[in-house]
């Protein structure tokens, strides 16, 4: 493929109105949000030179989206999404507000710091799942993952730009100035989605209700190894690297001896670097798996914080800033990628929720950490210290490797509807589904192999128990069963199998011996004579 032809298909989506205007301010309104972080970080350095303070505004801010990551994914599927959207810039443009009203009555104190920090983590946590589900209503089908990509961009572009407009407004008008700033790119994006012309989606008889979407989300994440493994892999890596955020601002003002604009100026080199990491990451695919990609990231990140530790000259602080913006994005999009790989599109959002709570819960507990190293060995220790761990367990973590997602995940809707003798009410349950087969003596333990790893698909999709019996009365007849919570969500199983679950099954049918295909019977719980 020529270099123009990916170059057109990289920013197609583009040329698409909805999408451009929405990208367009969603660049815009992040720029503003790290505008706001950055007047926020600084001035905690004016209340006070605690390294354990200035840490706990990354915490409050990450705090949010570790507790609330999965509700937000869960409401994002259950309600109108511009609404919601639109509500959740309103919510933050009242937090940038209050904070402008304060600043600029030098009223705002440390604890009115960390609490309004606290509730534009809440919007942030609702709005991250929320903005990566509507991406597939703004594009073409084929356009969806340069669509992804272009976000990933955008949010890099506005990590360059903001953190340094950030620190010159906050340098040259102060802190309310910096904040008003904020409020105005929360109005530009209400505009935008008051403009989007969304058609909302007919009523879905399966629709899932908010705490029903919430336990199939734990059930999938429960039962699905090779997310565990993306999932413990993130937690590692952000835990350690973590310590670089949660110190930089006090890098830059007692190791460096730089002031709100240099510190603007830091955070913009790792936007710049992220958006170069961006740009020649295919290249870096080329040659490297994911599994590279990430130990790549780990051992740059360690000797930038190594680098900075020493607190070098200024202009080689911005350098090696740079260099960890472009470790930085090769380490989120590496993970992201290899959690979304593993996760069908029914439980997508939920999944990447789960994704975010471990991220932001490794960011929240990791600044809190290294905050009380800080306290405790200095922030050149602490950076040190946080560098040596990042190494070592990055070296131990290569050896567990990231899943291929090379699976399958299209529903393969190859499941006959179920038999009843008359209409099942939806929320009638549990059920108990029986799948009856015959095995021959001699493939018995392989049938039992290949029906054991089965069970996690059943799990994955929606039930809560499973099993295989043997009949008493003749060895070579088994029973599979499993349990779902009702009807409905039996139903909704129908719709998840994919292709990939598909070839598991196919796997195991060839074991049964029987004339026929396995019989299938439903159960369902009924109630005793005269109970409610």
């Amino acid at each position: 493929m020529s270099a123009s032809k990916t170059s057109k298909s990289s920013f197609a989506p583009l040329a698409q109105p909805v999408f451009a205007v929405l990208w367009a301010a969603t660049v815009l309104g992040n720029t503003g949000s790290f505008m706001r972080d950055v007047a926020s970080s600084w001035l905690m350095t004016d209340l006070s030179a605690s390294p354990a303070a200035v840490a706990m505004v990354q915490a409050a801010g990450t705090l949010p989206i570790f507790l609330l990551a999965i509700p937000a994914g869960v409401l994002t599927d259950i309600l109108d999404r511009r609404k919601f959207l639109i509500a959740i810039q309103l919510l933050l443009a009242s937090v940038s507000i209050t904070l402008m009203v304060l600043a600029q009555t030098g009223m705002l104190s440390i604890s009115a710091l960390i609490g309004l920090t606290f509730m534009g983590g809440i919007g942030a946590a609702l709005m991250g799942p929320t903005w990566q589900a509507i991406v597939p209503e703004l594009v073409k089908r084929e356009d969806v993952k340069s669509a992804v990509a272009l976000n990933s961009l955008g949010i890099n572009v506005a990590r360059s730009i903001g953190p340094a407009a950030g620190g010159l407004l906050l340098a040259a008008f102060g802190a309310g100035v910096t904040y008003g700033a904020d409020v105005a790119s929360y109005i530009i994006v209400i505009a935008a989605l008051l403009w989007w012309p969304r058609v909302s989606n007919a009523n879905d008889t399966l629709a899932e209700g908010f705490f029903g979407a919430f336990r199939a989300g734990l059930r999938y994440t429960r039962a699905s190894r090779p997310l565990h493994v993306v999932l413990l892999r993130a937690a590692i890596f952000f835990a350690f690297a973590s310590a670089v955020w949660a110190l930089l601002p006090l890098v830059a003002r007692q190791l460096l001896g730089g002031d709100a604009g240099f510190y603007g100026i830091l955070l913009g080199a790792v936007g710049v670097g992220a958006v170069g990491g961006a740009l020649i990451m295919p290249r870096l695919r080329a040659r490297l798996d994911a599994d590279g990609l990430v130990l790549v990231a780990v051992i740059v990140t360690a000797v930038v914080m190594a680098v900075l530790s020493f607190a070098p000259p200024r202009w080689l602080a911005v350098v090696v800033l740079l260099f960890l913006g472009a470790a930085w994005i090769t380490a989120l999009t590496t993970l992201n990628g290899a959690a979304q790989s593993v996760l069908p599109n029914w439980v997508r959002g939920r999944g990447l929720a789960v994704y975010l709570t471990v991220f932001n819960g490794a960011m929240t507990a990791g600044s809190i950490g290294w905050g009380a190293v800080g306290e405790a060995t200095g922030v050149s220790g602490a950076l040190l210290l946080g560098a040596g761990g990042l190494l070592v367990a990055g070296l131990v973590m290569h050896r567990l490797k990231l899943p291929a997602g090379d699976a399958d995940m299209v529903p393969s809707n190859h499941w006959p509807e179920p038999l009843v003798a008359e209409p099942v009410a939806h929320d009638r349950g549990p059920v108990l589904i029986l799948i009856e087969y015959h095995v021959e003596k001699k493939h018995r333990t392989a049938f039992l192999h290949a029906i054991h790893a089965l069970a996690q698909e059943r799990r994955r999709d929606g039930a809560y128990g499973w099993g295989v019996t043997e009949d008493a009365a003749d060895a070579e007849k088994m029973v599979e069963w499993f349990m779902v919570e009702s009807w409905a969500e039996h139903l909704r199983q129908h719709k998840r199998v994919s292709n990939a679950d598909a070839d598991l099954q196919g796997k195991v049918l060839a074991y049964h011996a029987g004339p026929e295909k396995p019989v299938v019977r439903h159960f369902l719980s009924i109630n005793r004579p005269g109970a409610v």
